[in-house]
């Protein structure tokens, strides 16, 4: 492929119709279509002069300049498009753009920090399980916190793989209730939740305060604000290290996934060196100033 040419899946996530997979999905299903044939999966295309449809509709050539939104996410909204149930989404949260997708999805009742962008690759790049992410949390649980951080700090074998947080604080709120603070970065589905079900905590609430570069501060629930300069800086070294590793054009990471990743898990679930052995489950802003608990080194 030259400079000017990309997989289709890789020009449709450009673009922002939707994540690497979602688009692989589309050319299987035949609704994609490159001057007036159906698209083949891995099919080279210029986006600047190609005529490329999607359900007969054309798609624009990739934005110069992207739009970046970072969303509070409060409890009790879909991070999906609407679904036709009635329930609000994080799209009626931001104004309308088109192809803006989301970073990593949160659970339904699972508040704080969001991504959402309309450029397909660097979301592509930010959930993909290879860049390890990080992604910081406050679980507000109840049950046996400080048992539970040593346990974390080994590893929690989960149904999908093993769960090492890079690192665990608690910090006790009233009888029985804990703050539970940590860094993760394999992007499993309802990762911590499971997480802390495995240690045999309940969690009361949950809240995402930091993905990658990306820190929530003091935005209000609801709430959005552009991206940062130095957030995106940070964001662009993330991308470039990924394009770097498998050179420009290669195609290799068109295997993986995008920001529809997070909804199946993003992560790869491979355990990190640690001394102790993995803790089996039972299923398969600002950081609190509490008890720190530096993971063992091996």
């Amino acid at each position: 492929m030259t400079a000017e040419t990309m997989r289709i899946q890789r020009a449709l996530a450009r673009a922002g119709v939707a994540s690497r997979r979602g688009a692989e999905e589309l050319v299987a299903a035949g609704r994609v279509t490159i001057n007036g044939e159906v698209a083949r999966t891995g099919q080279s295309v210029d986006p600047a002069h190609d005529v490329i449809l999607v359900d007969g509709k054309p798609v624009a050539a990739p934005r110069e300049q992207h739009v970046w939104i970072v969303l509070n996410k409060p409890a009790g909204v879909l991070t999906s498009r609407p679904d036709g149930t009635g329930r609000r989404t994080v799209f009626d949260l931001v104004r309308d753009i088109p192809g803006l997708t989301y970073v990593g999805r949160l659970d339904y009742m699972t508040e704080g920090v969001l991504l959402l962008t309309t450029d397909g690759d660097a979301a592509h790049a930010l959930t993909h399980p290879s860049r390890q992410v990080e992604r910081r949390y406050i679980a507000t649980v109840r049950g046996d916190a400080e048992g539970a951080a040593l346990q974390a700090e080994r590893g929690v074998t989960l149904e999908d793989g093993v769960v090492r947080p890079k690192d665990v604080t608690v910090r006790n709120l009233r009888r029985g209730v804990w703050e539970l603070a940590l860094t993760i970065r394999e992007g499993k589905t309802h990762e911590v939740r499971r997480l802390c079900e495995a240690l045999g905590l309940e969690v009361l609430g949950l809240l995402r305060t930091r993905f990658g570069p990306v820190e929530l501060g003091d935005l209000p629930g609801g709430g959005t604000r552009p991206v940062l300069s130095r957030e995106r800086r940070a964001i662009d070294a993330i991308v470039a290290s990924g394009r770097a590793e498998r050179g420009e054009g290669s195609g290799r990471a068109e295997r993986g996934e995008g920001s529809g990743r997070a909804e199946r898990g993003e992560g790869g679930g491979r355990a990190e060196p640690g001394e102790g052995p993995p803790v089996t489950g039972r299923s398969g802003g600002h950081p609190p100033a509490g008890r720190s608990r530096p993971r063992p080194r091996s």
